[in-house]
């Protein structure tokens, strides 16, 4: 049986969330979830240290096959949209220092939209929604671990779909060289 594991991550230099699905025979299944408090470190570079080693502990625990990031969202505070980079980038290097060739990024909207089918839900609606779906107990408390949860379950939802395939991919050059016999 060929089985995925999807490590989700809601990156923050505040809280960081970490989900993690399993997907076998061809169904996500629940694993784990978690959020790094770092509200009380206020040395940045530790931050991230922290940030980097707590995503290659969970690389390394739970075998990642693949990792799925919460893309900085605009922000009117540039330093806002930095650190968030920042801690975003710490998390793909541990991902990829631990095995984890696969790295994808998904924008809140996005994951939002694929989970409940509207991208302006709010996190609790998020929640409710893979409560269902994993058909597990979830507290509202850990809408960090939630939202980390629901990009790991956006990538396999978008990696799992044939007409996620054709996205963005239908253009003439593309149908041209595809199709090298139906052109005159």
């Amino acid at each position: 049986m060929d089985k995925r594991t999807i490590i989700g991550i809601d990156p923050g230099t505040r809280l960081l969330g970490f989900g993690v699905i399993d997907v076998i025979g061809g169904k996500p299944v629940f694993v784990d979830m978690g959020v790094l408090d770092l509200r009380k470190d206020t040395d940045t570079y530790a931050k991230l240290r922290q940030i980097y080693e707590t995503v290659s502990q969970v690389c390394k625990t739970y075998h990642g096959t693949e990792m799925a990031l919460e893309s900085p969202f605009y922000g009117k505070n540039a330093q806002v949209v930095l650190k968030l980079g920042r801690a975003q980038g710490a998390a793909m290097i541990a991902a990829l220092e631990n095995g984890i060739s696969t790295v994808h990024e998904y924008a809140p909207r996005e994951a939002k939209q694929a989970i409940t089918g509207n991208g302006a839900a709010s996190k609790e609606q998020v929640c409710t929604m893979l409560r269902k779906t994993l058909d597990i107990t979830l507290e509202a408390e850990h809408l960090d671990a939630t939202d980390a949860l629901a990009i790991a379950l956006c990538h396999y939802y978008t990696t799992s779909n044939p007409l996620a395939k054709l996205k963005g991919s239908s253009t003439w050059e593309k149908f041209i060289q595809e199709n090298p016999g139906r052109i005159k």
